[in-house]
């Protein structure tokens, strides 16, 4: 018997083809000499093509651990991480990731750190040029192309972070708390810079995040992890506009859909 959920994921694939991205299954243990600590337990999850998907849940509940699986960093204990259909067993380039810390490399200059997965990928030198040209006009910081990491503010970083992450035009971006180290002000200017991003380029986006208001404004759909071990709770669809502006925090529908992720968090 088909249950409301199931029927809404057939009808939501019918609309939107296959899933872009799949967990499914996936449990993660750790051995701790004598011990066994099981991480994460029977987590499925899916991604449909040019979708922005938020995960949130507690701190040490898993959603990292589960994001550097899905990246290929990590193996599962068992389940599988599915792209266009093709199990992954390590990283690759269909999969684009951005941390919390910036990870920009402090030697290379900002136009070389958006480069720098393209020249791995031997993309000729012309053609990387404009490849990096684009890609700073997109994130407004074509003046600074000459500029070092350490010239930069924090969300001026992260803005390259994101931007190195998108040149090697991967199938789903993984962003692991992107925001979490940036002040209130400076974390609502890039979350609306990165609704804006995602609008132009329609990648699929998973986003692990603690915020719930970053998780609502920013998503299409949530996933609540609950922890010890981390299992799936809950899935809320956002049925808001998708083009929001800050405001919208301040609107009854959004209040009631933080409401509801914070009460299925506790």
């Amino acid at each position: 018997m088909l249950t409301p959920q199931s029927l809404l994921d057939q009808q939501r694939q019918s609309s939107l083809g296959e899933p872009k991205l799949v967990v499914r299954n996936l449990s993660k243990v750790f051995q701790q000499k004598r011990k066994s600590l099981s991480v994460l337990e029977q987590i499925n999850l899916h991604l449909f093509p040019n979708e922005f998907v938020c995960l949130v849940g507690a701190s040490g509940c898993g959603k990292s651990t589960l994001l550097n699986i899905i990246a290929g960093l990590s193996k599962p204990t068992a389940g599988e991480v599915l792209v266009d259909g093709e199990v992954i067993y390590g990283p690759g380039s269909d999969r684009g990731m951005v941390f919390q810390s910036y990870t920009l490399y402090p030697w290379l200059t900002v136009a070389q750190n958006i480069g720098f997965g393209l020249q791995l990928q031997k993309m000729p030198s012309s053609e990387r040029k404009q490849h990096i040209a684009y890609y700073l006009e997109m994130i407004g910081l074509s003046k600074f192309a000459h500029a070092y990491p350490k010239q930069l503010s924090g969300g001026m970083k992260q803005r390259v972070a994101i931007a190195r992450a998108l040149a090697t035009e991967p199938e789903v971006l993984l962003m692991d708390e992107p925001f979490g180290a940036l002040d209130a002000q400076t974390k609502e200017q890039l979350q609306e810079f990165l609704l804006d991003l995602w609008e132009k380029t329609k990648i699929t986006v998973l986003m692990v995040t603690h915020d719930i208001e970053e998780a609502v404004f920013l998503s299409q759909r949530i996933y609540v992890l609950g922890n010890h071990p981390g299992r799936m709770k809950d899935e809320v669809a956002v049925n808001l506009p998708l083009q929001r502006d800050i405001d919208i925090k301040l609107t009854p529908e959004f209040i009631e859909l933080k409401r509801q992720v914070v009460q299925t968090l506790r």
